[in-house]
């Protein structure tokens, strides 16, 4: 059910002592404090990214950007040659849901609906964040269309807390998107976050019988990261193994934080906003 998962499966850097750890991991405050760290990173590579994209630019371009500053603040771009993924960015336009291969060929246009998908690994752990961009002047419905997107992440933010439920972060998603119409990708799906890029549990954001529904502890790292289509909530995979469209060619947004669940409720850790 979780194509995420069969594709991104393994650390980035493995230990060859180790097995890879497949139990909810929960964080010691030197492992959060350098998580912290890890999220900052993604997050000020994000923010200058959608300071510097213009019409004209190509999703290469951004992507050498990306990587050049990852490793200026001594980190490593998590996603560069993941389970053969060859970028430090997944840049995904318009129809295109996630995955999307950054490339010389791909101009970026007035109008465009742009996510942009980075991690980094940082003293061994990882930040994942993504943003959707709004290339200049965007039509009014694809504006509502991002912003429900970006209200739908802070509406599962909001559920996460020591006590509460993946369920609960799932209902308070799925209602917000599906009063504007608006469908939720189910192929894909938040998780845990830390020494591997995903880790336990999977975190849902529809309603579902099929999915352990985890209590969240304080000390747990996790993403939200709801995806939005304007349509459809069917996806399919193009020949280059990677980039996800909609089955009906529909917009598709998103927005993603790497959060900390802590006891009265949780730490944004990619949080661009306190740059």
């Amino acid at each position: 059910m979780n194509i995420l998962n069969d594709l991104l499966s393994q650390p980035v850097q493995p230990s060859p002592a180790k097995k890879q750890r497949r139990s909810i991991e929960i964080k010691s405050q030197r492992e959060i404090s350098i998580m912290r760290q890890a999220g900052k990173i993604v997050a000020t590579v994000l923010k200058e990214i959608s300071e510097m994209v213009q019409p004209g630019m190509t999703t290469l371009d951004l992507d050498r950007y990306a990587e050049k500053r990852i490793r200026e603040m001594d980190a490593i771009p998590s996603l560069k040659g993941y389970r053969g993924f060859p970028a430090t960015l997944c840049t995904s336009i318009n129809n295109e849901a996630v995955h999307g291969i950054p490339s010389h060929k791909r101009v970026i246009r007035s109008g465009d609906v742009l996510k942009v998908d980075t991690c980094a690994y940082y003293q061994g752990f990882h930040g994942d964040s993504c943003i959707t961009i709004a290339i200049d002047e965007v039509s009014a419905e694809a504006a509502k269309f991002i912003r429900v997107a970006q209200e739908a992440l802070y509406k599962g933010v909001e559920q996460v807390k020591a006590g509460n439920y993946l369920m609960d972060i799932a209902g308070a998603v799925q209602d917000h998107v599906t009063s504007y119409g608006y469908s939720i990708v189910e192929d894909f799906t938040g998780h845990g976050v830390g020494r591997t890029l995903h880790e336990e549990p999977c975190v849902f954001f529809f309603r579902t019988r099929e999915l352990p529904n985890v209590k969240l502890r304080s000390g747990m790292t996790l993403t939200i990261e709801p995806i939005l289509c304007a349509g459809s909530k069917e996806t399919r995979l193009l020949p280059d193994g990677w980039t996800v469209i909609t089955a009906d060619d529909s917009l598709s947004a998103q927005f993603e934080h790497t959060v900390l669940v802590t006891q009265d409720g949780c730490e944004i850790l990619t949080d661009r906003t306190q740059l």
